[in-house]
């Protein structure tokens, strides 16, 4: 787990309390032989570059990403492409978000809210997509489900039982530390306001107060550490709560063996017991924000002044609300799959995983269905730091490395800062198991209600592949998923150097060692790739 160091900087003595000191290593410093020939950028990306890094150019901008933008300017200009149909299956999408409302699919076939199956597909009502969890939204982790079952003969039980207990008390000791310290900010907020007679009081007037009270001196010195960081007790409070909301999530649900969140009433291990669920692909509250957020690195509407921009134009975002607030369900994965395919997509993007599977070949087989039926399935490698080769990751495209599908492309995440830094430290790797990588740390995408963050994951790497794809698709619809599958891989830049991994600065590997093709992907090369097929 990773806990946010901006808190313990705000508190000064407070953090050291809570914490405790360590060492993080030497940090590697690359030499530039290393490096190639592009330099490495200096400065602090500004505002804009922020919030755009993902789609500029490693050459023009000395920032590694996809060159979305320079493929605009200098191929795609004003040609028209076609129509892409992208499944997004995630958390509920807001649909009606300004900055993505435009490229919402439609099933014309289905007539709204009559209650009728209008286009004879086995869902009713499904305008938009279709939504797997109806009602429901938090969920166990599997290995949980697998405790809660009881079922002891599973040759992975005691792992699970093992794995659950070393996670709660991880985060039971992480929610007792935050809560600890979440106090020390209220009572020293407190003291000071009671001191001074306004809680709406300035660190001007924190500066003025001269004291020999050692709790009040304490509470002027965490005042201080935090306006030193840019923040205000406000600001310190709302970083503690916020993963403090987390934390009771986790344990809540995700940890806790006694707790369900199935609402559908249908059975989990009969992939036959169909049209459970119902149309509403929305999220169920603000919260639920991630399938916004990876809808809108797609394909948030270009150019119309508002928050962001997605990689593809001339693309429909089908909304598969399939992913809880927990581990998703297999047979919600691979009924999602076969719904996205049957239903017109020729792009899927699953930003999800999971190291239990107890129906992997479900999702194996509507993997080798989507492949079969000529669409590209998109899937983030997975944030656990840890080489995929070596340790299950859910869902994959292959067993004992033979692979059931050729349109199946997963998804390391890259940071902004090319060079030995540039491999998100929480991505997952591997040279059989990951195929790519590409922008997903701070991301800046839509999130519900017309609002918008950046957040970070290989969540957000597989969607922004999932968005050149549709590229490709959309301006040369003749090439089959294989071969832009084979643009993606062989058109991105390789990049020669040594690399951090996992965040550990003792970690170096080869960045060509750490997926099947070395290389980071280019929408501009993918584009040139695909016009000479």
């Amino acid at each position: 787990m990773k806990f946010n160091y901006r808190i313990i900087a705000y508190l000064g003595f407070a953090g050291t309390l809570f914490f405790g000191c360590g060492s993080t290593g030497k940090i590697l410093s690359t030499p530039i032989e290393n490096i190639d020939s592009s330099p490495l950028k200096v400065t602090e990306l500004t505002d804009a570059e922020a919030k755009n890094w993902g789609h500029l150019d490693l050459v023009n901008d000395t920032i590694p990403g996809m060159s979305v933008d320079k493929a605009y300017t200098e191929i795609i200009k004003n040609k028209k492409g076609t129509k892409v149909i992208v499944a997004v299956i995630d958390s509920g999408i807001d649909i009606d978000h300004e900055d993505l409302d435009g490229v919402i699919w439609t099933n014309k076939g289905e007539i709204p809210n009559n209650g009728i199956d209008d286009d004879n597909n086995g869902y009713i009502d499904d305008v938009h997509g279709w939504n797997f969890l109806g009602d429901g939204y938090d969920e166990q982790l599997e290995y949980v489900r697998l405790i809660a079952s009881g079922d002891t003969s599973n040759p992975r039980y005691d792992e699970a039982v093992a794995l659950q207990k070393e996670e709660y008390e991880t985060y039971i000791g992480a929610k007792t530390r935050y809560e600890q310290i979440l106090n020390v900010l209220k009572n020293a907020d407190e003291k000071l306001a009671a001191h001074l007679g306004k809680s709406d009081y300035t660190i001007e007037d924190v500066n003025t107060i001269k004291t020999e009270d050692e709790a009040l001196g304490q509470a002027i010195q965490i005042a201080q550490n935090i306006n030193a960081n840019g923040g205000t007790f406000k600001d310190a409070i709302v970083e503690i709560s916020e993963p403090l909301e987390g934390f009771n999530e986790r344990l809540n649900y995700h940890f806790n063996v006694d707790f369900s969140g199935r609402t559908t009433k249908d059975d989990i291990n009969d992939l036959s017991d169909m049209g459970y669920g119902n149309g509403n692909i929305k999220p169920v509250k603000k919260s639920e924000s991630h399938g916004t957020h990876v809808a809108g690195i797609i394909a948030a509407e270009r150019n119309n002044g508002k928050g962001a921009n997605g990689v593809a134009n001339y693309v429909e975002i089908m909304s598969v609300r399939t992913v809880p607030n927990g581990d998703e369900y297999d047979k919600d994965v691979a009924l999602a799959i076969r719904y996205a395919v049957d239903n017109g997509a020729k792009v899927i993007n699953g930003s999800f995983g999971k190291s239990f599977s107890p129906h992997p070949e479900w999702v194996r087989d509507a993997i080798k269905y989507a492949s079969d039926n000529d669409v590209v399935f998109v899937h983030a490698a997975g944030n656990d730091s840890k080489n995929v080769d070596k340790g299950a990751n859910f869902p994959d495209d292959n067993v004992d490395f033979v692979e059931i599908s050729n349109t199946y492309i997963r998804v390391g995440s890259l940071t902004s800062k090319y060079g030995s830094k540039i491999v998100s430290g929480f991505s997952n790797y591997g040279k059989k198991n990951v195929d790519v990588f590409a922008p997903g740390s701070d991301i800046y995408s839509t999130f519900p209600e017309n609002d918008y963050e950046s957040i970070s994951g290989t969540s957000m790497a597989s969607p922004a592949v999932a968005g050149v794809v549709a590229l490709v698709r959309s301006y040369y619809p003749k090439l089959t998923a294989a071969q832009v599958k084979q643009v993606i891989l062989e058109s991105g830049l390789p990049i020669t150097s040594k690399v951090v991994v996992g965040g550990d600065a003792s970690n170096v590997k080869s960045f060509s060692d750490l997926s099947t093709s070395g290389r980071i992907v280019n929408a501009y090369n993918a584009l040139i790739m695909a016009s000479k097929l």
